[in-house]
């Protein structure tokens, strides 16, 4: 009998466990990452990410998720961004965002042959309504197509929550 508890309380503690380590998105509204194939992300390969906003009151802060390979040749990438939503026609806006430092380390979170970044772009933004907005992340470098990048992707949660 005391077998059987300590096995059943074993299951609650992992149940639990899983159950918080399905939570880890820290409130945000959105949190998705695409492929990028071949890890070769071309001009017309526009990451497309269609998000529901349900409190227009709560001020956001947006983070372009990015994964790249140790072979990536650049310190930095450029990317536009486009958004729209209800009532707000589509608008772009280019962003310089620094992957490694000057003495050519990565900034970003090693594992093996990738570097993940989370990078804030936008903070304190309130969408004008509620509603699915949709935004597209495009490459903007020199490079077509740009090499070594394994995935993009888009986070957005509320700015007192990271």
């Amino acid at each position: 009998m005391k077998r059987l508890a300590g096995t059943s309380y074993g299951l609650i503690v992992l149940t639990l466990c899983l159950l918080l380590a399905g939570c880890g998105s820290g409130g945000a509204i959105s949190d998705k990452n695409t492929g990028i194939e071949n890890q070769n992300w071309t001009y017309v390969n526009r990451v497309r990410f269609d998000v529901k906003v349900d409190d227009d009151q709560v001020p956001y802060t947006l983070y372009l998720n990015l994964r790249v390979g140790a072979d990536y040749k650049y310190s930095n990438i450029f990317v536009l961004l486009s958004e729209s939503g209800p009532g707000k026609p589509l608008d772009s806006k280019r962003y310089e965002f620094t992957l490694a430092g000057k003495d050519g380390q990565w900034l970003g979170e090693g594992s093996g042959n990738l570097y993940s970044y989370q990078l804030p772009f936008v903070t304190g933004y309130k969408f004008p309504a509620k509603g699915t907005y949709t935004f597209y992340i495009e490459q903007n470098m020199r490079d077509n197509p740009l090499r070594a990048v394994s995935d993009v992707g888009l986070r957005i949660s509320p700015s007192n929550k990271q």
